[in-house]
């Protein structure tokens, strides 16, 4: 890779992604796709007393949308739905030291997916009585 616009803290999440897989027993799945450029991530989430014990993704993209998957699981892992659902896409470019600027959309999809992923939690437990957090 020659993009010399990808920061080291992106690239180490691109090469080694933390939290790769389907989790068969999710309590929540959620979905992002980005028509324009053909990247979509599932996330899943494992929740226990309000804590997002364990995530992991699959992800189809670019290495910016691989790279932030894997920090939006690395960001989330342990936080309560509440904290989780503050998580925004500022926060993941962020941590991973930015983002170039034709990949900044890349970090919509973990925000967005992650959300969804609640959403389907909420909708699994308390029935069709939920709110949307799009």
């Amino acid at each position: 890779m020659s993009d010399k616009s990808y920061t080291e803290k992106l690239l180490e999440h691109f090469m080694n992604p933390r939290n790769v897989g389907v989790m068969k027993d999710a309590d929540g799945e959620g979905t992002c796709g980005d028509p324009g450029c053909g990247d979509a991530l599932t996330l899943y989430i494992k929740v226990k007393d309000d804590v997002i014990e364990d995530i992991s993704f699959m992800v189809f993209g670019c290495p910016a949308a691989i790279a932030t998957s894997s920090m939006t699981t690395e960001l989330i892992k342990g936080k309560t739905i509440e904290d989780a659902l503050k998580l925004t896409d500022e926060d993941i470019m962020e941590a991973l030291g930015g983002l170039p600027e034709n990949k900044m959309h890349c970090s919509n999809l973990g925000a967005e997916a992650l959300k969804n992923a609640i959403n389907d939690y909420y909708c699994k437990n308390n029935g069709n009585n939920t709110e949307s957090f799009n």
